[in-house]
């Protein structure tokens, strides 16, 4: 569904490259976690797969980048809008309408889709992020859980393939943190493609892959497990690490443990099958 193919990008040609030789692959239905310290290049590539950059921010520019094996070169943006979504760190930049349902309606209306299916795309979506009851609430007067569930509902209103959220939680309180992260996941599990940008850790360990940058340039890439085996180095370079992991290498360190956790319940499961080996 996504495709980089060396592609490199600056702003401008008396600046350094934002990012350098980017080459990588996201399956159809597939989660993948990106993180990475600040200033690596992270919203830059996620620009990218929307077409804003280069076409709205142009730059020096090189190498592929495709959606749904479409080159986005050969596209304009409102046509890649309709195949990926794009939510960025503040909602309130996405959002610009009187009432919530006229926030919703407004991306459907714009590629022609009729009345009728407007409104049942419009309650599918509020139902789907837990929000009919704000139908007719003034955007702007909702709480920041509340305004990043809209963000997300308008987008879900033009019905994409695939949904790509830029630091979605980093300005929210840790109950929207989580609602969102549910909302998330329960996209991916109806089978959206879904690629997440996250310093919180905690939430991509659940992804299929995780992809991490430094500097502009893929340093890991691969499955959660793999990825978390390298906790030290991650830390070195910035990125936070989950606490379940922190603690599974100590106890993995101190051969309490074969492996490394990603979930307490897998460090329960885990720690209980060597408890019942060493008894053995």
């Amino acid at each position: 569904m996504i495709r980089f193919k060396d592609v490199s990008f600056r702003y401008s040609k008396d600046q350094n490259y934002v990012l350098q030789d980017i080459s990588f692959n996201v399956k159809k239905g597939e989660f993948l976690g990106m993180s990475g310290p600040s200033g690596s290049g992270k919203s830059t590539l996620c620009l990218m797969m929307n077409g804003i950059i280069p076409k709205t921010i142009q730059g020096d520019f090189s190498g592929d980048v495709y959606i749904d094996g479409e080159n986005i070169a050969e596209k304009e943006i409102y046509e890649i809008s309709e195949k990926l979504g794009l939510i960025l760190q503040n909602p309130e930049s996405q959002l610009f309408s009187m009432t919530v349902e006229e926030e919703l309606a407004f991306g459907p209306e714009n590629l022609g889709i009729k009345r009728e299916e407007i409104e049942d795309r419009i309650s599918w979506a509020l139902r789907l992020v837990s929000m009919e009851r704000f139908r007719e609430a003034f955007p702007h007067q909702l709480s920041g859980g509340e305004k990043q569930k809209i963000a997300i509902a308008s987008l879900l209103t033009m019905k994409p393939e695939i949904l790509v959220l830029d630091e979605p939680t980093s300005n929210l309180d840790p109950k929207s943190r989580i609602e969102i992260f549910k909302i998330v996941q329960k996209l991916n599990r109806k089978g959206m493609t879904v690629v997440v940008v996250e310093h919180e850790t905690n939430f991509i360990s659940t992804a299929d892959n995780i992809l991490i940058l430094n500097e502009g340039r893929i340093v890991r890439y691969g499955t959660p497990k793999k990825i978390f085996r390298e906790a030290d180095f991650l830390k070195k370079i910035g990125v936070r690490v989950p606490e379940i992991v922190e603690f599974s290498h100590c106890l993995l360190k101190d051969g309490y443990t074969d492996d490394i956790f990603l979930s307490v319940t897998e460090a329960l499961e885990g720690l209980n099958v060597k408890s019942r080996r060493s008894l053995l």
